[in-house]
């Protein structure tokens, strides 16, 4: 009887450990759980309001169900850049990802705008994007190329209040999707070199994005005036300004959008380091006062030949390092500064990293029950 017994119990254990070793959608081991650093961002089930994840790795799927995480994939469309210049294949790449992770990756779709003056543009535009929200599609991105690339054939830069565009973000508002809106550039943009600034790398390595460079591009506040026309013009469209709406060095300055525009959000993508150099007490004042219109991003990137183990260390060291700053009063360094965390208020939290995602991009409520 001992022996039955025995046989049982090992029977169990054996049955138990088959079905952990099966937990992944992905059918390889079950995600570890979060470092005790991220259990708290864990539990918040946060989302990612910006990345843009091109490589269907099941370790980056299992980093996604371990930090009980979300993200927003964004595609691009730039002309001068070799992997941006078409949807495909960055679209189907993203489409692997959305489909692979079992709706932890949430589609943001693009158009290209640089047919803008051929006939018919707008209605091949929309005919496009509904294909696309009916592939699952949660938000459309319009970039930077609008304001200080494009031109129209009579030589004038084209900014995203053109009326050519107009047609399509009716649509979009329509459908009730977002827009995610990356308009102009940090100011350092313009500006000379500059060691200390957060973006100084990025602009000595895409020179051909460096304003300060091409003293014949558009200038930031004609940009922004562009952009902030088009939020006045679409007040039924919701719209979330990446980057901080390209406002990362005053809080104040977003501040003034937010009063002016209900419309408008903004996401913290690649500029987290801005408000940390910023003072303590004011953005901490910000982020509480305007605790519904601030969506946690990171602007995180794998390509498709991207080493998946750096990406999954440099994806956990940003949300460490963000979380440290954002939910703790603990020190954090940033270009060689200390900084102490905002320790903000866990309401306040819970809306950064979930709440105000699902609110501003009504789609994402789809993916609540992500696996």
């Amino acid at each position: 009887m001992l022996l039955s017994l025995a046989t049982t119990v090992l029977a169990v254990l054996i049955l138990l450990a088959s079905v952990l070793l099966s937990g992944s959608s992905y059918g390889t081991k079950p995600a570890l759980p979060p470092a005790a650093d991220l259990a708290s961002f864990s539990a918040l089930a946060p989302i990612d309001a910006h990345v843009h994840l091109y490589k269907d790795d099941p370790a980056l799927g299992a980093l996604l169900k371990r930090l009980n995480l979300r993200v927003l994939d964004i595609i691009v469309i730039d002309d001068r850049d070799p992997f941006g210049k078409e949807l495909e294949p960055q679209r189907s790449d993203v489409l692997k990802v959305v489909h692979a992770t079992g709706g932890r990756a949430l589609f943001c779709t693009t158009f290209s705008p640089y047919d803008f003056e051929d006939p018919g543009f707008a209605q091949r535009t929309i005919h496009r994007l509904d294909a696309d929200f009916v592939a699952g599609a949660i938000a459309v991105k319009i970039y930077k190329v609008m304001g200080m690339e494009m031109k129209s054939k009579a030589g004038k830069y084209v900014m995203p209040d053109d009326p050519a565009f107009e047609p399509i973000y009716q649509a979009i508002a329509a459908h009730h999707r977002t827009v995610v809106a990356h308009i102009a550039e940090p100011d350092s943009c313009w500006q000379p070199p500059n060691t200390a600034s957060p973006d100084y790398a990025y602009y000595q390595q895409h020179p051909e994005e460096y304003a300060y460079a091409h003293p014949e591009w558009p200038s930031k506040a004609t940009i922004l005036a562009a952009r902030d026309h088009f939020l006045a013009e679409n007040p039924e469209l919701l719209v979330v300004g990446a980057h901080l709406g390209s406002m990362e060095t005053d809080v104040d300055e977003i501040a003034r959008r937010f009063d002016r525009y209900p419309n408008f959000a903004v996401d913290t993508a690649a500029r987290v380091e801005y408000l940390m150099i910023q003072p303590r007490d004011k953005v901490r004042a910000f982020l509480i006062k305007y605790q519904d219109r601030v969506l946690y991003g990171t602007d995180l990137v794998v390509m498709p030949k991207d080493d998946t183990e750096k990406a999954l260390a440099e994806w956990n060291d940003t949300y460490a390092r963000d979380w440290k700053f954002l939910a703790t009063n603990k020190t954090v360094e940033v270009k060689g500064r200390k900084v102490q965390g905002l320790e903000l208020p866990e309401p306040v939290l819970r809306k950064l990293y979930h709440d105000n995602a699902v609110r501003w991009f009504p789609g994402v409520v789809a993916g609540v029950d992500a696996p």
